[in-house]
Protein backbone atom coordinates (compact mmCIF):
# COMPACT_ATOMS: atom_id res chain seq x y z
CA UNK A 1 0.00 0.00 0.00
CA UNK A 2 1.07 3.48 -0.75
CA UNK A 3 1.20 6.62 1.42
CA UNK A 4 -2.02 8.07 -0.22
CA UNK A 5 -3.77 4.80 0.49
CA UNK A 6 -3.22 4.71 4.36
CA UNK A 7 -4.35 8.04 4.61
CA UNK A 8 -7.29 7.36 3.29
CA UNK A 9 -7.46 4.71 5.52
CA UNK A 10 -7.06 7.14 8.22
CA UNK A 11 -9.53 9.38 7.24
CA UNK A 12 -12.14 7.00 6.67
CA UNK A 13 -11.37 5.05 10.03
CA UNK A 14 -11.44 8.43 11.93
CA UNK A 15 -14.52 9.86 10.63
CA UNK A 16 -17.58 9.27 12.80
CA UNK A 17 -19.97 9.18 9.71
CA UNK A 18 -19.52 8.08 5.87
CA UNK A 19 -16.85 10.97 4.85
CA UNK A 20 -17.59 12.51 1.11
CA UNK A 21 -14.93 12.07 -1.18
CA UNK A 22 -14.57 15.76 -1.55
CA UNK A 23 -13.92 16.23 2.33
CA UNK A 24 -11.07 13.08 2.00
CA UNK A 25 -10.01 15.54 -1.21
CA UNK A 26 -9.70 18.63 0.52
CA UNK A 27 -8.19 17.15 3.55
CA UNK A 28 -5.78 15.00 1.60
CA UNK A 29 -4.88 18.05 -0.24
CA UNK A 30 -4.31 20.29 2.84
CA UNK A 31 -2.04 17.96 5.10
CA UNK A 32 0.26 16.37 2.14
CA UNK A 33 0.15 20.25 0.81
CA UNK A 34 0.15 19.31 -2.57
CA UNK A 35 -3.07 19.25 -5.03
CA UNK A 36 -4.90 15.71 -5.05
CA UNK A 37 -7.54 14.69 -7.58
CA UNK A 38 -10.66 12.88 -6.83
CA UNK A 39 -10.28 10.58 -9.54
CA UNK A 40 -6.91 9.73 -7.25
CA UNK A 41 -9.00 9.07 -4.38
CA UNK A 42 -11.16 6.67 -5.78
CA UNK A 43 -8.71 5.09 -7.45
CA UNK A 44 -7.15 4.54 -4.17
CA UNK A 45 -10.48 3.69 -2.26
CA UNK A 46 -10.76 1.19 -5.04
CA UNK A 47 -7.09 -0.55 -4.65
CA UNK A 48 -7.50 -0.70 -0.86
CA UNK A 49 -10.57 -2.31 -1.04
CA UNK A 50 -8.74 -5.46 -3.44
CA UNK A 51 -6.26 -5.20 -0.97
CA UNK A 52 -8.68 -5.94 1.87
CA UNK A 53 -10.27 -8.48 -0.66
CA UNK A 54 -7.32 -10.26 -1.28
CA UNK A 55 -5.99 -10.56 2.18
CA UNK A 56 -8.90 -11.80 3.46
CA UNK A 57 -10.13 -9.31 6.02
CA UNK A 58 -13.39 -9.03 7.61
CA UNK A 59 -14.29 -5.00 6.11
CA UNK A 60 -13.83 -2.63 3.27
CA UNK A 61 -14.39 0.52 2.27
CA UNK A 62 -18.51 1.04 1.28
CA UNK A 63 -19.99 4.12 -0.47
CA UNK A 64 -22.54 4.24 1.80
CA UNK A 65 -24.73 8.03 2.67
CA UNK A 66 -23.30 10.20 0.35
CA UNK A 67 -19.71 8.80 1.60
CA UNK A 68 -17.15 6.38 2.75
CA UNK A 69 -17.13 4.20 5.72
CA UNK A 70 -15.58 1.06 6.84
CA UNK A 71 -18.24 -1.82 7.27
CA UNK A 72 -18.39 -5.16 7.80
CA UNK A 73 -18.72 -7.91 4.72
CA UNK A 74 -21.94 -9.08 4.29
CA UNK A 75 -20.90 -12.67 4.93
CA UNK A 76 -20.02 -11.69 9.13
CA UNK A 77 -23.48 -10.12 8.90
CA UNK A 78 -25.23 -12.58 11.04
CA UNK A 79 -22.00 -13.00 13.48
CA UNK A 80 -22.48 -9.22 14.26
CA UNK A 81 -26.11 -9.16 13.97
CA UNK A 82 -26.22 -11.86 16.95
CA UNK A 83 -23.61 -9.43 18.75
CA UNK A 84 -25.87 -5.95 18.35
CA UNK A 85 -28.49 -7.90 19.30
CA UNK A 86 -26.99 -8.92 22.93
CA UNK A 87 -25.77 -5.61 23.39
CA UNK A 88 -29.37 -3.77 23.09
CA UNK A 89 -31.25 -6.30 24.71
CA UNK A 90 -29.51 -5.30 28.23
CA UNK A 91 -32.07 -3.39 29.45
CA UNK A 92 -31.64 -0.93 32.53
CA UNK A 93 -30.83 -1.52 35.89
CA UNK A 94 -33.53 -0.81 38.35
CA UNK A 95 -30.39 1.12 39.74
CA UNK A 96 -29.60 2.88 36.91
CA UNK A 97 -33.44 4.02 35.85
CA UNK A 98 -32.87 5.95 39.56
CA UNK A 99 -30.11 7.43 38.95
CA UNK A 100 -31.30 8.67 35.50
CA UNK A 101 -34.36 9.81 36.86
CA UNK A 102 -32.08 12.13 39.70
CA UNK A 103 -29.60 13.37 36.66
CA UNK A 104 -32.37 14.28 34.60
CA UNK A 105 -34.64 16.58 37.31
CA UNK A 106 -31.64 17.54 39.10
CA UNK A 107 -29.24 18.14 36.26
CA UNK A 108 -26.35 19.00 36.30
CA UNK A 109 -25.21 16.88 38.98
CA UNK A 110 -22.44 15.35 40.14
CA UNK A 111 -22.26 11.66 41.15
CA UNK A 112 -21.64 12.57 44.74
CA UNK A 113 -24.92 14.05 44.95
CA UNK A 114 -26.95 12.00 43.20
CA UNK A 115 -25.31 9.39 45.49
CA UNK A 116 -26.35 11.42 48.47
CA UNK A 117 -29.86 11.43 47.06
CA UNK A 118 -30.09 7.46 46.71
CA UNK A 119 -28.02 6.64 49.72
CA UNK A 120 -25.90 4.12 47.70
CA UNK A 121 -22.71 4.42 45.19
CA UNK A 122 -23.85 4.82 41.64
CA UNK A 123 -20.51 4.48 39.67
CA UNK A 124 -21.50 1.57 37.77
CA UNK A 125 -25.17 3.21 36.73
CA UNK A 126 -23.51 6.03 35.75
CA UNK A 127 -21.11 4.54 33.64
CA UNK A 128 -23.94 2.59 31.73
CA UNK A 129 -25.75 5.41 31.54
CA UNK A 130 -22.98 7.51 29.38
CA UNK A 131 -22.23 3.98 27.43
CA UNK A 132 -26.04 4.02 26.21
CA UNK A 133 -25.53 7.87 25.86
CA UNK A 134 -28.58 8.51 27.82
CA UNK A 135 -26.30 10.89 30.10
CA UNK A 136 -23.29 12.86 29.51
CA UNK A 137 -20.58 15.37 30.74
CA UNK A 138 -22.10 18.69 31.02
CA UNK A 139 -18.48 20.65 32.59
CA UNK A 140 -17.19 20.57 35.85
CA UNK A 141 -18.09 21.86 39.34
CA UNK A 142 -17.08 25.14 40.61
CA UNK A 143 -16.90 23.24 44.28
CA UNK A 144 -13.41 21.62 45.39
CA UNK A 145 -11.51 19.13 43.55
CA UNK A 146 -14.01 19.77 40.71
CA UNK A 147 -16.04 17.24 40.19
CA UNK A 148 -17.53 16.12 37.11
CA UNK A 149 -21.38 17.55 36.30
CA UNK A 150 -23.43 15.02 34.19
CA UNK A 151 -26.53 16.00 32.27
CA UNK A 152 -28.81 14.11 29.93
CA UNK A 153 -28.21 13.74 25.88
CA UNK A 154 -29.88 14.79 23.03
CA UNK A 155 -30.32 10.54 22.59
CA UNK A 156 -32.20 10.84 26.18
CA UNK A 157 -34.69 13.71 24.55
CA UNK A 158 -35.04 11.02 21.72
CA UNK A 159 -35.79 8.21 23.26
CA UNK A 160 -38.46 10.25 25.42
CA UNK A 161 -39.41 12.41 23.07
CA UNK A 162 -39.19 15.52 24.60
CA UNK A 163 -37.80 18.43 22.99
CA UNK A 164 -36.55 20.36 26.50
CA UNK A 165 -35.71 18.90 29.91
CA UNK A 166 -39.04 21.32 30.99
CA UNK A 167 -41.01 18.74 29.08
CA UNK A 168 -40.66 15.99 31.61
CA UNK A 169 -43.60 15.10 33.73
CA UNK A 170 -43.93 17.34 37.05
CA UNK A 171 -42.90 16.03 40.41
CA UNK A 172 -45.17 15.24 42.50
CA UNK A 173 -45.72 17.58 45.59
CA UNK A 174 -45.99 15.21 48.24
CA UNK A 175 -47.29 17.72 51.10
CA UNK A 176 -50.69 18.84 49.52
CA UNK A 177 -53.93 17.21 50.83
CA UNK A 178 -54.17 15.13 48.10
CA UNK A 179 -51.40 12.74 48.83
CA UNK A 180 -52.26 13.31 52.73
CA UNK A 181 -53.81 10.04 54.67
CA UNK A 182 -55.97 10.54 57.32
CA UNK A 183 -57.82 13.43 58.39
CA UNK A 184 -55.49 16.87 59.19
CA UNK A 185 -55.26 17.91 63.01
CA UNK A 186 -56.97 21.10 64.38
Amino acid sequence: MNMLQNHIQALVFCAQSPISIEEIQRALSESLEMEILVSDVLESIEEINEHLAGAGFAFQIYAIGGGYQFLTKPEYQDTVGVYLKQKSKKKLSTSALETLAIIAYKQPITRSAVEQIRGVGCDYAIHKLLEKELIEIKGKAETIGRPVLYGTSQKFMDYFGINHIKDLPQLKDFTTEENMIGEIAD
